[in-house]
């Protein structure tokens, strides 16, 4: 008579059963997929290990694990899990190839002949912001924004944008939380006056930075829609300095740049 095998007991590639470590691969990949779907961006351990079935005690040593690896980031404040900067890098590296940097990298390139300055696409990354593309201006001086570095969500044209473009919950969450270190010389400090800021920022649908991260710079961003329209994963900038850049001729740029937000929203995929 057959021997009987468990669910559990499958066999992998080799016909033997799976080892603990495989296991616990397993679970990791669950708690991160879990963590890739969260509609806030953000949980718990307890929420997590509810979720996907894991033992709490096992939900915690994996996450720490992660975390350490860079895969996973906590809030300390809030106890909450985020996938990390090593997952950001890995996709980009994947969009890199074959996905929407290179779609997006003609549409920057225009976007650069037109206006004569650097052209970034950036997405959020917990409490701050990555930059995920990047075309220099035609000038010797120009702003920088390599892909894969890191900046401010507060004092950034793109940071604002997504921040106010994220869903409720997130919004209201990084709004009161967000770290507010000074960086250049008008630099948002004070919580009241960021609020403020965001609110602003969500009703008219784009933000400036004007000698807020660096002196010297200037940056005007609009939000990449997601499909449904209301919301933003994405935000596209023109930067450049402001010996050269007047704060009326970053507005003259908002149609020129909503044109090129459009053109690379119809290119993300549908979910």
């Amino acid at each position: 008579m057959p021997s009987q095998v468990a669910p559990d007991d499958r066999l992998i590639a080799d016909g033997s059963a799976p080892t603990p470590s495989r296991n616990m691969l397993e679970k990791a990949l669950q708690l991160l997929k879990a963590l890739g779907a969260s509609p806030t961006g953000g949980e718990q351990a307890a929420e997590l290990a509810r979720s996907c079935e894991v033992p709490l005690s096992t939900a915690y040593r994996l996450l720490s694990d992660l975390v350490d690896h860079g895969f996973v980031e906590i809030d300390r404040q809030t106890k909450r899990y985020s996938l990390g900067l090593e997952i950001y890098a890995l996709s980009q590296s994947l969009a890199q190839s074959r996905g929407l940097t290179g779609v997006a990298r003609p549409i920057l390139e225009s976007l650069a002949r037109e206006t004569g300055e650097a052209t970034l696409l950036a997405a959020r990354d917990g409490g701050r912001q990555i930059y995920v593309h990047y075309v220099p201006g035609p000038h010797l001086v120009s702003v920088v924004g390599r892909p894969g570095t890191v900046g401010p969500l507060h004092c950034t044209a793109m940071g604002k944008i997504l921040v106010a473009m994220a869903p409720e919950p997130v919004r209201i969450e990084l709004t009161e939380t967000v770290d507010l270190s000074h960086f250049g010389p008008n630099c948002i400090t004070d919580r009241d006056a960021f609020r403020r800021e965001i609110l602003k920022v969500r009703d008219q649908g784009w933000a400036s930075a004007d000698e807020e991260h660096e002196a010297g710079i200037r940056a005007v961003a609009v939000p990449v829609l997601d499909p449904d329209g209301r919301g933003a994963r994405l935000a596209i900038s023109v930067a450049g300095p402001s010996l050269r850049v007047e704060v009326t001729q970053m507005y003259e740029w908002l149609p020129r740049l909503r044109d090129a937000a459009r053109e690379i929203a119809l290119t993300m995929p549908r979910e």
